[in-house]
């Protein structure tokens, strides 16, 4: 296998990994693994044993030195975050905060970033709930610019959130459509108080559960309101593990779904990627509505 290899566009200065040896990674809609070959099913190559959520070293890694992770949420291959009820996201946080402790401890880590892929729609090869970590070098360029601010957006966003944005609240997690979402139905979960990660959230009982309850209750609005299981891409922004002291680092959750109708795929578009500008055809008022009302 090929080792990744890191590279910057001299037009653009966005920086790009080139990993070839993926191409070969399991694909369940048509590989070895498909069926009743599930490989993290229990019993299966990356779940011999039985287990409640279970993490392991990905085979096809996009980072070279075992820098990349794969989170597993249940032994159910049907589950996911809704299903799982708020004890077995519970425990889905402990993991999440447990790893980020261990790969940010190590010298080669600056940042650990915490994300899913769910759904074919997102590229997702395997449909067994589970999320993946990757622990970057450096701090990566999106994580970068939320920290570059002044102030906290998101202590100055809980103090003052606008009521029509707001989809709930579970102890001093809130939920809310960004005024700016770039995505259909897209929501933003952050902790009332500036708690700054992972690890720092699952040592306090109420924000634990509160981050637990609150990506239960974002995932079942989402499922409900096209009455199917939503296709979304996950991942979660923290602080910095290089030892700088990120003052700004406000622990939050973003959910992006891809779908703005029942089977209808939201589509970035030639423009957008050209221009790096989103079109939103929803609006976000409008999708905080929907998404208060249809658990109502």
């Amino acid at each position: 296998m090929l080792r990744s290899v890191e590279r910057v566009d001299p037009l653009t200065g966005t920086p790009v990994i080139v990993v070839p040896g993926r191409q070969d990674r399991p694909d369940e809609s048509g590989g070895p693994w498909s069926g009743d070959g599930c490989p993290f099913c229990p019993g299966g190559t990356e779940a011999p044993a039985p287990y409640r959520v279970r993490w392991f070293p990905n085979r096809w890694p996009a980072l070279p030195d075992g820098r990349c992770e794969v989170v597993l949420y249940s032994p159910d291959h049907r589950a996911g975050l809704a299903g799982l009820g708020v004890d077995g996201v519970d425990e889905v946080v402990g993991l999440w905060a447990e790893r980020t402790a261990a790969l940010g401890s190590r010298p080669d880590v600056g940042y650990v970033l915490v994300f899913e892929n769910r759904g074919a729609e997102v590229g997702a090869t395997i449909s067994h709930p589970h999320g993946q970590i990757y622990a970057y070098e450096r701090v990566p360029p999106v994580p970068a610019r939320e920290l570059q601010a002044e102030r906290c957006a998101l202590c100055a966003l809980a103090t003052d959130r606008p009521e029509e944005l707001t989809v709930a609240e579970h102890g001093p997690w809130w939920t809310q459509v960004p005024a700016a979402a770039g995505w259909p139905y897209e929501l933003l979960l952050a902790p009332q108080d500036h708690c700054p990660d992972l690890p720092a959230a699952a040592a306090d009982g109420r924000s634990r559960a509160g981050l637990a309850g609150a990506l239960v209750d974002a995932c079942t609005r989402l499922d409900a309101l096209f009455h199917r299981d939503m296709p979304y891409m996950m991942w979660i922004h923290q602080r910095p593990t290089d030892g700088g002291a990120w003052p700004g680092a406000h622990l939050h959750v973003h959910l992006a779904p891809v779908l703005r109708g029942p089977d209808l795929v939201r589509y970035t578009a030639a423009a957008e990627l050209g221009g790096g500008i989103l079109f939103n055809p929803v609006a976000p008022d409008q999708a905080a509505a929907q998404l208060r009302d249809v658990l109502a």
